[in-house]
């Protein structure tokens, strides 16, 4: 009775063995975002027309920057998982428009200056942090305006549908400060009011409004002001509930992480001469560095 039963057990445990190795090698069937580009052989990439390193448009109108960069990586594995070349349609969107376009399916990669929240997160997923910014004041040099203590009463260009829009009208209501908030469209018509005078601040993003006062050349016109009102660690959005896209997402960023691309394309866009001439000089944060070091430990 002995030897029949090990030669049971033997070949039950072969059985399982040859449908673990079939597993295996049987292809991943599709879903989500990843079978949607198979099948329409595209992919849809939102990008900001203004987010100067991140994503703007250069002199022909084309997408250019940080994001955008660390998002043809992302398109290059997807096309690799979906064992097909996709052309990008390319998308643009508002810091008012941009989660909706997600949610909805206007775009499948979001490549920005987004901040990824936990407010935020209950609509759409975010990559690994990216970027880590925060919420700071643009003036005319010269102005009277040190810290947000300063912006009583005074006139406060912020962008729809941004983080730091919420983070003035908090400020403003918890120490009374009464600032009369101008809500513009983009990044750039915020810095546009601040030019033409409507406005005595822009509040948005420290890095955001370095990258304006370099690509306008205006380093002898403005400054940027004041401590950190608000924490913005920046991310890449796509849909929440993709766990195929999440996979792909997640272990591509640790790849460039460990390889060493994504200090490559920081250097390019933060430390050496952007299409307009300027230089933004801005080198990694401490924080950053720390984040890209672990990403880059989950790749080994």
């Amino acid at each position: 009775m002995q030897r029949p039963a090990r030669l049971l057990a033997a070949w039950a445990l072969s059985l399982l063995a040859t449908a673990a190795l079939a597993q295996e090698q049987a292809p991943t069937v599709l879903s989500g975002t990843l079978a949607k580009v198979r099948e329409s052989g595209m992919i849809a990439i939102g990008y900001r027309e203004a987010s100067v390193p991140f994503s703007y448009l250069n002199a022909r109108k084309e997408p250019i920057g940080y994001s955008i960069e660390l998002c043809r990586a992302l398109v290059t594995a997807i096309e690799d998982t979906v064992n097909k070349s996709l052309a990008i349609q390319w998308v643009p969107v508002t810091s008012d428009s941009r989660i909706d376009a997600v949610v909805n399916g206007q775009v499948d990669l979001e490549c920005g200056s987004t901040t990824s929240n936990l407010e935020r997160q209950k609509r759409v997923a975010f990559s690994p942090t990216m970027f880590v910014s925060g919420t700071k004041v643009l003036v005319k040099k010269g102005a009277p305006i040190r810290s947000f203590r300063d912006l009583a009463g005074k006139k406060v260009a912020v962008t729809a549908g941004t983080t730091n829009e919420k983070t003035l009208r908090d400020l403003s209501q918890k120490f009374k400060l009464n600032i009369d908030l101008k809500v513009a469209r983009d990044h750039a018509e915020s810095f546009a009011l601040v030019k033409d005078g409507q406005a005595d601040a822009f509040a948005t993003d420290d890095v955001l409004l370095y990258g304006l006062i370099a690509r306008d050349a205006a380093k002898a016109q403005y400054e940027v002001v004041g401590d950190f009102l608000s924490y913005d660690p920046y991310a890449v959005m796509y849909r929440k509930g993709d766990a195929q896209l999440n996979k792909v997402v997640i272990d591509t960023f640790q790849v460039l992480a460990e390889d060493g691309e994504i200090h490559r394309q920081y250097k390019r866009w933060f430390m050496r001469k952007l299409p307009s001439g300027e230089s933004m000089n801005l080198p990694m944060s401490a924080q950053l560095e720390t984040i890209i070091q672990t990403m880059a430990v989950k790749a080994e």
